[in-house]
């Protein structure tokens, strides 16, 4: 089959200690934008700013050392790349992949009557602002690791199942942001089951106890005139909560979302029905 090339560009400064744990989840959260297209990685070229002089050979050999471990991981070894002298430390991955045109995903694609189904819990942000606190316990670091390091491998699959319609990555916008995203792209509405939504349980502990990041404030901000429904402020802060590294949000078929889910599962995702696009305007009901 002919096949396009895709490439995609991120890169982000550290959100936790272990500087081969920082590498690991960078290059996964730059490798999702390859899966949320339907496309299979095949090689990767890394990103590096590193304050010289101020951050010790080792640390930075670390950093570099974990992306380099998903990129094989995923298929994309790292080929290259480019280095500067930065302030902070800053490391992400060129992706490149290839997918069949026909096959190709994108955001803007829903049709009215998809079941929505989202692939990660969220929380990774909630989590983060508490790991700066001091805050955060043990378990819960695990599940952010483990989360944010796993690979979204489930969208080249899912690309190739005829009743999928649209795919995006859920990140720094938070669930609403995106989903709001893929409504307007659409021209249609989304209706949001929000007790379906999968949530770290340490993450809803965590925003009881007032724990949230700045950022959902800001992306509520730029949302909520499109939302309707009653919310409670730990609703929204979870909601908006935004996401490195985060799930698949996928719009397909009502008949489709049972293979969708075993697609999901068989990669060790706990994916989830949240809801359903509608007819339009593009608003969204909670």
């Amino acid at each position: 089959d002919d096949q396009a090339l895709v490439a995609t560009t991120d890169f982000f400064m550290p959100v936790v200690d272990d500087p081969y744990d920082f590498g690991r989840i960078a290059a996964t959260n730059a490798l999702s934008d390859i899966y949320a297209m339907g496309a299979s990685p095949i090689f990767s070229l890394a990103i590096v700013g590193m304050p010289v002089g101020k951050l010790c050979t080792e640390t930075i050999r670390k950093i570099l050392d974990g992306g380099r471990r998903v990129a094989e991981e995923a298929g994309a070894p790292v080929a290259g790349g480019h280095s500067i002298d930065s302030v902070e430390p800053i490391y992400g991955l060129v992706a490149l992949g290839l997918v069949h045109p026909a096959r190709l995903k994108r955001n803007s694609t829903a049709r009215a009557g998809d079941v929505l189904i989202l692939g990660k819990p969220l929380g990774v942000g909630v989590f983060s602002a508490a790991l700066k606190k001091g805050i955060l316990p043990a378990d819960d670091y695990a599940a952010m690791i483990a989360s944010t390091t796993r690979l979204n491998r489930p969208g080249a699959e899912l690309a190739r199942q005829g009743g999928v319609h649209a795919m995006t990555d859920v990140t720094g916008f938070g669930l609403l942001g995106h989903l709001a995203e893929m409504c307007r792209g659409a021209g249609l509405g989304a209706v949001l089951d929000r007790g379906a939504v999968p949530v770290f349980p340490g993450a809803r502990r965590l925003v009881a106890e007032g724990v949230k990041t700045g950022a959902s404030g800001r992306n509520w901000a730029s949302v909520g005139a499109m939302v309707d429904g009653a919310l409670s402020d730990a609703e929204r802060d979870i909601l908006c909560d935004p996401q490195t590294s985060g799930g698949l949000l996928v719009a397909c078929a009502a008949e489709a979302a049972g293979d969708a889910l075993a697609v999901f599962r068989a990669h060790g995702h706990d994916a989830a029905v949240i809801g359903r696009m509608t007819g339009g305007p593009a608003r969204i009901s909670v």
